[in-house]
């Protein structure tokens, strides 16, 4: 207690503090070796941003709209699987903040609190994510009941059909709900408020999954139920099935290629989000930011492209929206907001990055975030920034250009 916060990394190290290491590993690392987990980071930070003087900054306007939403900032809260373990009541907490702060909030399938007690307690609409799943009944149920909850928009992940391991949580023996073991025993205990606050939580398993996975109680569980469920043979003519069940705005959340995003906005899609998973599936995937621009220069005038991967700043939000992001997604920097405050934590999180983004907007003589262009950037060297080239098609017009399958 006592220390000043002044960026999103003192929130982590709040957190790391005051959640068990199981919880905040899963929010905080990545897959396998966590090369692209670190790449998304790294690969923001390698952008420089263009200074500028002597023009008036006065009167500056972070307001946009995404997906046709009014937002406050462009900003939106990600979808965060397990929310609820790292603070009791996490989902809730966060879309609360999210809804004060004038910013889009979307809910997990995999939330610990279920779409419905997130609706009653939260007095503005929210988004939902969900997976295609084997069972379709079941996926038909959950686009149902976020209809019912009156939910805004639908976000379709479509990069975890397959699930990337994830070496810490294996180590850590993480299980949902938690347990105390000898391993995780002075962990947990040492840290009494979490475990009143999951305690006095209205849920500490998966809401969205109740009665649906039998003995979902671990993460070797979760993982096997995952392989079972999560269906692999998911293709673009599914996107047609889903627009039948949902008539709102749909995004398409894991597009990190041009050509996938081609296919996308011959989906019909409203929005894609730029992301590798946070660095969480393919280990070896580009950052999200290399791929940011190829993408936009794609699809760009055909669809609304956002953007996940290393925020952690207002000035890494900036440089996204340079390379024709319409907004950026978080979900480590809420976390650790959520874990080191609760909603208070992810209202301060908001603010640093709304601030940070303020005042780099204003230093590289910008006033709207609706403006800003690729001229603000620049290479370490201060050379005008030019993205990496997109690589050479490859000769099989089959596999530049995929088509969708029918049959």
């Amino acid at each position: 207690m006592g220390e000043t916060i002044t960026n999103i990394r003192d929130l982590r190290e709040r957190a790391e503090r005051r959640v068990p290491r199981a919880f905040f590993d899963y929010d905080d690392r990545g897959s396998y070796d966590e090369i692209t987990l670190r790449d998304n980071v790294q690969a923001l930070e390698a952008i420089r941003l263009r200074q500028r003087v002597m023009i008036d900054v006065d009167r500056r306007s972070l307001a946009t709209s995404i997906v046709g939403e009014a937002a406050a900032l462009p900003l939106a809260l990600a979808p965060t699987g397990l929310t609820g373990l790292t603070r009791g009541s996490g989902e809730i907490l966060a879309a609360r903040a999210a809804a004060a702060a004038g910013i889009p909030f979307c809910l997990s399938t995999m939330s610990i609190c279920s779409i419905e007690q997130v609706r009653a307690a939260v007095p503005t609409p929210f988004w939902f994510q969900i997976y295609v799943m084997r069972d379709r009944g079941f996926t038909r149920s959950l686009i149902q009941r976020a209809r019912d909850a009156q939910c805004s928009a639908l976000m379709l992940t479509v990069d975890l059909q397959i699930q990337g391991q994830r070496h810490r949580e294996i180590k850590n023996g993480m299980t949902v709900p938690p347990r105390l073991r000898l391993a995780n025993l002075f962990d947990i205990l040492g840290k009494p408020a979490w475990i009143w606050r999951v305690l006095t939580a209205p849920s500490r398993s998966f809401g969205n999954l109740d009665g649906r996975v039998a003995g979902a109680d671990g993460l070797s569980t979760l993982a096997q139920w995952i392989a079972n469920q999560f269906d692999p043979t998911l293709t673009w003519d599914d996107i047609g099935w889903i627009r039948e069940l949902w008539p709102g705005k749909l995004i398409l959340k894991g597009v990190l290629d041009a050509d996938d995003a081609r296919q996308a906005a011959r989906a019909g899609v409203d929005a894609i989000v730029v992301s590798n998973h946070g660095g969480r599936q393919l280990d070896g995937a580009i950052a999200s930011v290399t791929a940011l621009p190829r993408i936009v220069d794609a699809v760009g005038d055909r669809l609304e492209v956002l953007f996940d991967g290393g925020i952690l700043s207002g000035q890494s939000l900036l440089k996204a929206l340079a390379l024709g992001a319409r907004a950026g997604l978080i979900g480590k920097a809420f976390l650790y907001g959520l874990g080191a405050d609760g909603e208070a934590g992810v209202a301060q999180a908001i603010a640093i990055i709304r601030r940070e983004l303020d005042v780099s907007l204003a230093l590289t003589g910008r006033t709207d975030v609706r403006r800003v262009d690729r001229s603000i950037l620049l290479h370490a060297d201060g050379s005008p920034y030019v993205p990496a080239s997109a690589p050479a098609p490859l000769a099989n017009s089959d596999e530049t250009s995929p088509r969708i399958a029918h049959g």
